[in-house]
């Protein structure tokens, strides 16, 4: 096969896989797995890439055990994979780690001589209830959450159907790659808690070229098919905060307890009352307080999750300290005691000018039938624990880069009634594929 004739090939290879892209989406979202549970999901890609030639890690080989946060409990784990056999997961398909919580893979193609191209698709759901109302696709096709309580109402479930086609694509091509392809399947995105744990085990050491990419909704600053850049996502720190008082009864001998409830009601009124930061965006949150046993008894310990957010990761720094700072001093003040566990973490992102312009050109050039958005490095929204992915690489001298592809959305994301246009599939494989492939060519 010529160069030239590569860019119409993985068009034409991406848009015959569209059917079967569709059928592994919908494969995942029908069985959607929360942080370091992704079990089913990732024997699904390990078996797909090892089909095609790939060498896979799997287990404790993707992820440091030590750098891992946000881990479910030993028996959320275990009850979770009894699920997934219930499901119809093969046992043999599951590796011994892998039962154990340790999920995500790694793909990696080598190919000769040349740099390493490094390409990330997250994998893990939500927990929430989806949307059971017969005009919302997933319910009316089949395809809806079989599992109570999660669903992927953010497109990763699209993601790794979108690294599988990359994979197939870029195995079909690889007597025309000069150099490594390194695709990183990543469990734990939601909450922020799966990128370090990838980063601290060496992943990210020798890639030369990252890329990373989010389905999104058509909006005014994305209005073509490709945002081939991003930056600006807020960095950001998560805490699962737990005070211990002393119980006492609350009418008889009050003076004998130490109110834990107090001490979280204390930190909460002041998180939210921390100045906010000069140098740009910050943030602060408590999602959930839980305490207390009955109205008669000084309650002994309560439970509080919380995040701050900032605009750059010294801003972010900055909110964290501040909120370790108070959640301590009110403690203090009710005479309990406080731990903070840290739950998630994402740092300040930005793309490489040079990269998107390079990618850019590749869109033009090689699939013109895609648009570009007019504005080619959109400013992020939220935070994305890719961030320290990218800050990996390009700390070590390499480019990274944060695409998205457009695509209508039949409901927002992290909504119960989230969906979106599966033809974004193909396109993303497009666009992934040519882009790797003009790097390795």
């Amino acid at each position: 096969m010529e160069n030239h004739i590569i860019p119409s090939y993985i068009s034409q290879t991406a848009s015959e896989l569209e059917p079967w892209l569709i059928h592994i989406r919908r494969e995942i979202h029908r069985f959607p797995e929360t942080g370091w549970l992704e079990m089913r999901t990732s024997a699904m890609i390990a078996k797909e890439l090892r089909a095609l030639g790939y060498e896979v890690l799997t287990g404790r080989a993707v992820c440091k055990e030590a750098a891992r946060m946000g881990v479910p409990s030993p028996q959320e784990t275990q009850a979770h994979l009894q699920r997934a056999l219930a499901f119809g997961l093969p046992e043999e398909e599951l590796t011994p780690d892998m039962r154990e919580g340790f999920t995500g893979v790694i793909g990696i193609l080598r190919c000769g001589s040349g740099p390493t191209v490094g390409l990330r698709f997250d994998i893990d759901a939500l927990g929430m209830q989806e949307c059971a109302d017969a005009d919302h696709k997933p319910a009316r096709e089949g395809f809806a959450s079989a599992i109570p309580g999660k669903m992927h109402a953010c497109g990763h479930d699209g993601h790794a159907a979108i690294g599988l086609g990359v994979a197939k694509v870029l195995a079909a091509i690889r007597e025309h790659l000069h150099g490594t392809v390194k695709l990183l399947f990543q469990p734990g995105e939601e909450g922020a808690r799966g990128a370090r744990a990838m980063v601290a085990a060496g992943h990210l050491d020798d890639v030369s070229v990252f890329i990373g990419s989010h389905i999104a909704p058509t909006g005014s600053l994305d209005d073509g098919d490709v945002t081939p850049g991003t930056y600006g996502s807020l960095a950001t720190t998560k805490y699962d905060v737990i005070f211990s008082g002393k119980a006492a009864h609350a009418g008889g001998h009050p003076e004998n307890g130490s109110n834990a409830l107090i001490a979280a009601c204390t930190a909460a009124l002041n998180l939210h009352a921390i100045p906010r930061h000069s140098g740009g965006q910050s943030r602060v949150n408590v999602g959930t307080l839980r305490a207390g046993t009955g109205r008669n008894v000084i309650p002994d310990r309560a439970v509080m999750e919380l995040e701050v957010r900032g605009e750059t990761t010294d801003i972010n720094v900055f909110m964290a300290r501040s909120a370790v700072a108070v959640c301590e001093g009110a403690a203090n003040m009710q005479g309990c005691t406080v731990e903070m566990i840290k739950m998630g973490e994402a740092e300040g992102q930005h793309s490489d000018l040079s990269l998107i312009e390079r990618i850019a050109g590749v869109v033009k050039r090689d699939l013109p039938d895609l648009t570009l958005s007019s504005i080619q490095n959109a400013q992020n929204w939220g935070s994305e624990d890719i961030s320290i992915m990218m800050n990996r690489v390009q700390a070590r001298g390499g480019l990274a880069t944060y695409m998205r592809v457009m695509t209508p959305m039949a409901g927002a994301q992290h909504t119960v009634r989230f969906d979106f246009d599966e033809q974004v599939l193909s396109r993303s494989v497009r666009v992934f594929c040519a882009a790797a492939a003009d790097i390795l060519k």
